[in-house]
């Protein structure tokens, strides 16, 4: 299932971050519970990162692409470009996806991590 990159946001970091709003998989990523900021990882998922299509597949028949040239990226000093995006993802060995209601305007760590509407976890790339 293709999701709208406008519904997406990709934020840099050491360990980058995925976010999907209203995602077709919502329901089916486990329910997020972050103790002591620590994302779990979640099993059955993985992630293709690249410059043009972001694949995450999950077990069964869920997945979804999101056109990632389209979609805005974050980084410390605001915009930032889905290159280097996808080269923190390599660095990693995967991303954390969280899928929830609506993109926040600010993004606040501790809400998305322990509000317990969150879904995701960590997804390692695929290979």
């Amino acid at each position: 299932m293709l999701h709208e990159p406008e519904n997406t946001l990709f934020v840099r970091g050491s360990t980058p971050v995925l976010l999907l709003a209203g995602a077709s998989v919502h329901d089916a990523l486990p329910g997020l519970t972050a103790s002591d900021g620590q994302v779990p990882l979640c099993a059955g998922w993985g992630v293709v990162p690249k410059l043009t299509l972001c694949v995450v597949d999950g077990p069964g028949e869920y997945g979804l692409m999101v056109p990632s040239l389209a979609a805005p990226v974050l980084d410390a000093g605001g915009a930032g470009d889905m290159g280097a995006w996808c080269e923190d993802a390599e660095r990693a060995g995967g991303a954390v996806v969280l899928s929830v209601d609506r993109i926040p305007e600010v993004l606040d760590w501790d809400h998305l991590l322990g509000s317990g509407t969150s879904r995701g976890g960590f997804v390692r790339i695929m290979n």
